[in-house]
């Protein structure tokens, strides 16, 4: 008995529809390893479709008031709250993720966003007019920009859907956003759900590969290009949009590091950090993965965090007891695989560092001692459940090797002196800084990193205005 896979199709223009040539992609739940829907694989003329829309409903949405945005914006995230069941069930399946995590550490934070981004939009304001020259007055606005073609990743399909359409579609634009290859249900399932509140062509959702995801970012039609996903996709990106000077949002990867003191509370850090560097299978540009501990107390450190992971458990969705659910697919589990197949002889796997069962993607929760600075999996993104640990000497050592990756992404300290955590929160050249926690996040503080790992925030009213142009009117008083 054959089971029919699902039709996942493209939404553009307010209906749904399949690839202009046809052609379709299989959709893998990486739970199982077995194909269950399949998707477009969308070529150029479904992007010129998906463009011509967002084009043609731009300037009505943006000549729409900031308290009808508000409204609109409102109805979504109760409209969210309304499928939360229906929106669980298909991020589940095209993740692997655990259900009752989803539902408690995914939904209600993606709510919230939203319902914070449709206040920011009552919240654009510009510097007071005034006459900065005789007889002239000078005036700032502050304008949505266009068509924003918004790429998300598969590590959270959801809820960075929502960090891309949100903030855009307060601010006055429209949007022509393509979810992940591995990852379209749930954003096809949202673009359903939007697609009764907002009038069409408005919000537009476009399946496909990265030469889909190309064929959006050289489209000469939207204004900005926003993306959140690898160092090299985002460089991609940055150089086609350079070509018609297009705006460019990367939200990229990370390789965050977790200074640990000798003053901490090392049973309450291991717990914390455990859980920030497993959560999602730590895949997470924020995962607590690249730890580093003071002489004084590493070899106690490393010990209960090897029994951390060794109590920490992986496992199928409808598994209440398990942290994380399987790798995203199957390139995923290679990639983590090599890191610790290609470990130096001087690094130790000190828990994990196998696959396990042998259906779908899942990977052990694993530690690594013994590491130095230059080694392979210290400074390249693992983006699974691995936590490696290196040992320091003081604090400028510490900072030394926390500053000495590419990624800029987000960063912890750990330590009871306030004065060293002010120090250090100063010194460490990332785009956020956690002290004596790691991984909270909340709508009204900016998310985003330095160097490699991109620029603009994601969140907050600093992503709101990232959404926005500035234009100076001036007149004449006579």
């Amino acid at each position: 008995m054959t089971t029919e896979l699902r039709r996942l199709r493209n939404y553009i223009n307010g209906e749904f529809r399949d690839a202009a040539d046809g052609r379709t992609i299989d959709v893998v739940n990486p739970a199982t390893g077995e194909v269950f829907a399949t998707s477009p694989l969308s070529g150029q003329a479904d992007v010129d479709a998906a463009m011509d829309a967002a084009a043609a409903a731009f300037p009505a949405w943006r000549d729409t008031t900031p308290a009808e945005r508000q409204k609109v914006l409102l109805k979504i995230a109760d409209a969210f709250e309304e499928r939360a069941e229906d929106l669980i069930a298909a991020e589940v399946e095209n993740t692997g993720k655990p259900f009752a995590l989803t539902a408690s550490e995914e939904i209600p934070p993606m709510v919230d966003q939203i319902r914070f981004f449709a206040g920011a939009a009552r919240m654009l304001e510009g510097r007071s007019a005034g006459e900065y020259m005789e007889g002239l007055t000078s005036i700032v606005r502050r304008e949505p920009i266009g068509v924003c073609a918004q790429v998300a990743p598969w590590n959270y399909p959801m809820m960075m859907a929502v960090w891309k359409f949100a903030p855009a579609l307060a601010a006055g634009n429209t949007v022509v956003l393509k979810p992940s290859d591995t990852t379209p249900a749930s954003t096809v399932l949202i673009a359903e759900i939007i697609g009764q509140i907002v009038p069409k062509g408005v919000f537009n959702v476009i399946c496909g590969d990265r030469e889909t995801g190309r064929a959006m970012v050289e489209h000469p039609t939207p204004a900005m290009a926003s993306i959140t996903g690898s160092v090299r996709a985002g460089m991609q990106v940055a150089e086609s949009a350079s070509k018609d000077v297009k705006r460019v949002h990367l939200e990229l990867g990370g390789k965050a590091p977790v200074v640990v003191f000798e003053d901490t509370d090392i049973a309450k850090a291991v717990e914390d950090i455990s859980v920030a560097g497993f959560f999602n299978a730590g895949q997470d540009c924020t995962a607590a993965t690249r730890v580093l501990v003071h002489e004084s107390i590493h070899d106690e450190f490393v010990t209960q965090l090897a029994k951390a992971a060794a109590d920490t458990k992986t496992g199928q969705p409808d598994d209440e007891d398990v942290l994380y659910g399987p790798l995203n697919n199957a390139n995923q589990l290679k990639q983590v695989s090599g890191f610790i197949d290609r470990l130096p002889a001087h690094a130790k796997v000190e828990a994990g560092g196998h696959q396990v069962g042998e259906k779908g993607y899942f990977y052990a929760p694993t530690v690594v001692s013994g590491l130095k600075q230059d080694d392979e999996i210290v400074q390249n993104e693992v983006f699974g459940p691995v936590i490696t640990v290196q040992s320091f000497r003081d604090e400028e050592q510490a900072l030394a090797y926390a500053n000495g990756v590419e990624f800029a992404l987000a960063s912890s300290v750990w330590t009871k002196d306030h004065a060293r955590a002010m120090r250090m929160s100063r010194a460490l050249d990332f785009g956020c800084v956690w002290i004596n926690t790691h991984i909270p996040l909340v709508a009204e503080m900016p998310h985003g990193g330095y160097k490699k790992s991109g620029y603009g925030k994601d969140l907050s009213a600093y992503g709101f205005e990232d959404y926005t142009r500035i234009k100076h009117v001036m007149t004449s008083l006579g």
